[in-house]
């Protein structure tokens, strides 16, 4: 964040405390593993039970000031391990009364992530935000507006991005080891909640532990039901996004990174039955990007529910891809294949491998300590998160979140990046974002 006087934050406290006498002793003068009170990030997080929680453990290096969570009985193992983060329910109370806050780690439903974020952004802090950064395509490019203007240090949890596997694969796929690609498919396991069904009819009294109406925030209102919570709310269009928001994220980030996959003309899904109000049980998601500048012409397949890509020829009769989840590269000379995260990248024919390990190409892209340290660091001004908000993370989000729109749909649709819409079938855009309930807002 930047004042009118072109001080960022960091400079004014600097010296502002040097004015008042006060010594900020920098960090190598404490010696190896040593830090000074001033240079450790005052962290709370948004969101304690679940996947927030090792969010929050993978930032424990740094002071955990506060912890909220609507579940307090999902978040009670948390609250536990960190008895000096004091507990709220309420994120906006949170916020208000916690003083020093340096940073948000959100790690909440993906209907949340929003309106949160855009409150921690709104304040100045820095965000760490759990994938997928948002529900809708209007969140997320205004998500990444806000960022850019605040000026603040972004980064969704997509920790493949950090990770040796993701940076070989672009390595290897610049220096042509795999040829020319034409093609990537992504396959997946999810979804592994319940989906593809209707509204659960029965009637059930909400847990004392839980504030329902908190956990619904932006969403319109309906009555409590485990159906949705916890975990359970990822199949439902109201609150989540199903496989694509879960995986889509992780596994198409190498190659958005790789060839800018940020503007596709057109998107069509195959599905199972579809159902108003749930992602269906399995889908097959075709992305088609045109031929642009240096970037070829690219056909992107995504398959969910355990549907399987067809098997390269380049593999012998006893190599096998990853079973459950996973992505491929079609190339001219050969296939590259990995894990969602990116990990394990192996070459096909299995003598080009060989060859690849043998000779590899020259390192180019900096290895990182993980996710959450290149966040924290970067909130220190040391280095840049890659995942961030405005060229990342919200373009990422965006054509992941492009797949559901077909799949709603049912229908191909022709998509128009620049104006953010879809131009051959108007009922489309009602999915690009809905209307928060009363009281809620992006501000």
């Amino acid at each position: 964040m930047t004042d009118s006087a072109g001080l960022s934050r960091r400079q004014f406290a600097t010296g502002a405390a040097a004015a008042a006498g006060i010594m900020i002793v920098p960090r190598h003068v404490l010696g190896k593993g040593k830090k000074a009170p001033s240079d450790t990030l005052n962290i709370v997080s948004v969101g304690a039970g679940g996947r927030a929680r090792s969010d929050i453990n993978g930032c424990a290096h740094e002071n955990i000031v506060a912890l909220c969570d609507v579940d307090w009985n999902r978040a009670h193992s948390t609250f536990a391990q960190y008895p000096n983060a004091k507990p709220y329910k309420d994120f906006r109370v949170m916020l208000k009364k916690e003083k020093g806050i340096d940073a948000v780690i959100i790690g909440t439903p993906d209907h949340t992530h929003a309106v949160i974020a855009m409150e921690a952004i709104s304040r100045g802090l820095h965000v760490y935000c759990e994938k997928p950064l948002t529900r809708t395509i209007h969140e997320a490019r205004v998500l990444g507006k806000a960022a850019k203007q605040a000026d603040v240090v972004t980064q969704m949890g997509n920790q493949g991005h950090a990770m040796e596997g993701t940076r070989q694969i672009r390595e290897w796929i610049e220096a042509g080891v795999i040829g020319d690609v034409s093609r990537i498919e992504y396959w997946t396991n999810r979804p592994i909640w319940p989906q593809a069904i209707d509204r659960p009819t029965e009637a059930h009294h909400v847990p004392p532990w839980l504030d329902w109406d908190l956990f619904l925030g932006p969403a319109k209102f309906r009555p409590y039901h485990p159906a949705y919570h916890p975990f359970a709310w990822r199949g439902w269009w109201d609150y989540g996004t199903g496989a694509l928001g879960d995986i889509a994220c992780h596994a198409m980030d190498a190659a958005f990174w790789i060839f800018d996959l940020r503007d596709p003309d057109r998107v069509s899904a195959e599905t199972t039955k579809l159902y108003a109000e749930t992602a269906p049980a399995a889908s097959r998601i075709h992305y088609h990007f045109p031929k642009r500048g240096d970037r070829p012409e690219l056909d992107v397949v995504w398959r969910d529910g355990n549907l399987q890509p067809p098997r390269p020829p380049e593999l012998a009769d006893d190599e096998q891809l990853p079973q459950s989840s996973g992505q491929f590269y079609v190339g001219s000379k050969g296939v590259l294949a990995a894990g969602i995260y990116g990990e394990n990248p192996t070459l096909y024919p299995s003598k080009l491998h060989a060859e690849v390990i043998a000779d590899p190409p020259p390192t180019r892209y900096p290895r990182t300590d993980g996710a959450h340290k290149e966040w924290t660091q970067a909130c220190k001004g040391e280095g840049k998160a890659g995942s961030d908000f405005t060229s990342h993370s919200g373009p990422l989000t965006e054509l992941g979140l492009l797949g559901n729109l077909a799949v709603r749909s049912g229908r191909a649709l022709e998509w128009d990046a620049a104006q953010g819409r879809v131009t051959n079938h108007e009922a489309a855009n009602q999915y690009l974002h809905d209307e928060y309930r009363k009281g809620w807002s992006l501000g």
